[in-house]
């Protein structure tokens, strides 16, 4: 069995937008990660990124440890118990939003992209949609965990990342929630590294690596390094990062 040494997280609003619509969530006693990236504008992303947040962490901690409850949305054998929780109670967050927002013209409809990780011992699972990244540095090597779903995979440039880093899935706006599910064992000195766009768009995986193996600083200040080398590029977006150290 492993436990979390540590960790680190962060979200900001960046360097000239007035709202956060961004967020993350660690929630240690059921060892469930989650970061956030709301789209929609000032007092539509934000509220839809809450409404999924306490919609996951509500319905992940009432069926995760019950062996005996009901997957109304989704089950299959090659996951976990706690696999299967963190899908279903993706899907519920997603038929909350889209419920909300169809009574919103389209103006004021709030998405969200996300990457949650739930743990059982060493077995991590990754869910996500929409625009956000996940790496596993592990024996000093980087490894993409998730990818993002957006129009970068379409558009094929790697070089101007920032102006093709907008979701093509994500809670709320599409009929279906379109999920990437990965497992991961992690080993002691892993860590994972998940990222909203307004961090990875304009920095490169080297560059995040070197960030992360640096010993002269602590985990915040490796989410601080990378927030700054981002805006020190023409960031316009809102941030969040977080580090799990296993």
């Amino acid at each position: 069995m492993i436990s979390l040494k540590s960790f680190a997280a962060k979200t900001d609003q960046g360097p000239y937008l007035q709202v956060n619509e961004d967020n993350h969530e660690v929630d240690l006693n059921q060892k469930l990660y989650v970061i956030f990236d709301g789209f929609g504008g000032s007092s539509v992303g934000d509220k839809a990124v809450s409404l999924v947040n306490d919609t996951i962490k509500s319905f992940y901690t009432r069926i995760a440890g019950d062996p005996d409850s009901t997957l109304p949305f989704y089950y299959s054998p090659k996951y976990l118990l706690e696999g299967n929780a963190l899908i279903n109670a993706m899907e519920y967050a997603h038929f909350l939003l889209k419920k909300e927002n169809k009574e919103k013209d389209m103006n004021n409809r709030g998405g969200v992209s996300a990457i949650a990780v739930a743990q059982s011992e060493n077995l991590l699972t990754f869910a996500s949609t929409g625009n956000c990244l996940a790496y596993l540095h592990s024996k000093g090597e980087m490894k993409t965990v998730s990818k993002p779903d957006s129009f970068e995979l379409v558009s094929g440039d790697h070089f101007e990342r920032h102006f093709t880093s907008a979701p093509s899935s994500g809670f709320g706006l599409f009929d279906q929630l379109h999920l990437n599910i990965n497992e991961v064992r992690v080993v002691k000195g892993d860590k994972i590294i998940l990222l909203t766009d307004g961090v990875y768009a304009r920095v490169k995986e080297s560059e995040i690596k070197d960030i992360i193996q640096r010993e002269n600083i602590n985990y915040q200040d490796k989410i601080d390094e990378m927030f700054d080398l981002a805006n020190s590029r023409g960031n316009l977006d809102n941030q969040t990062a977080i580090i799990l150290n296993f």
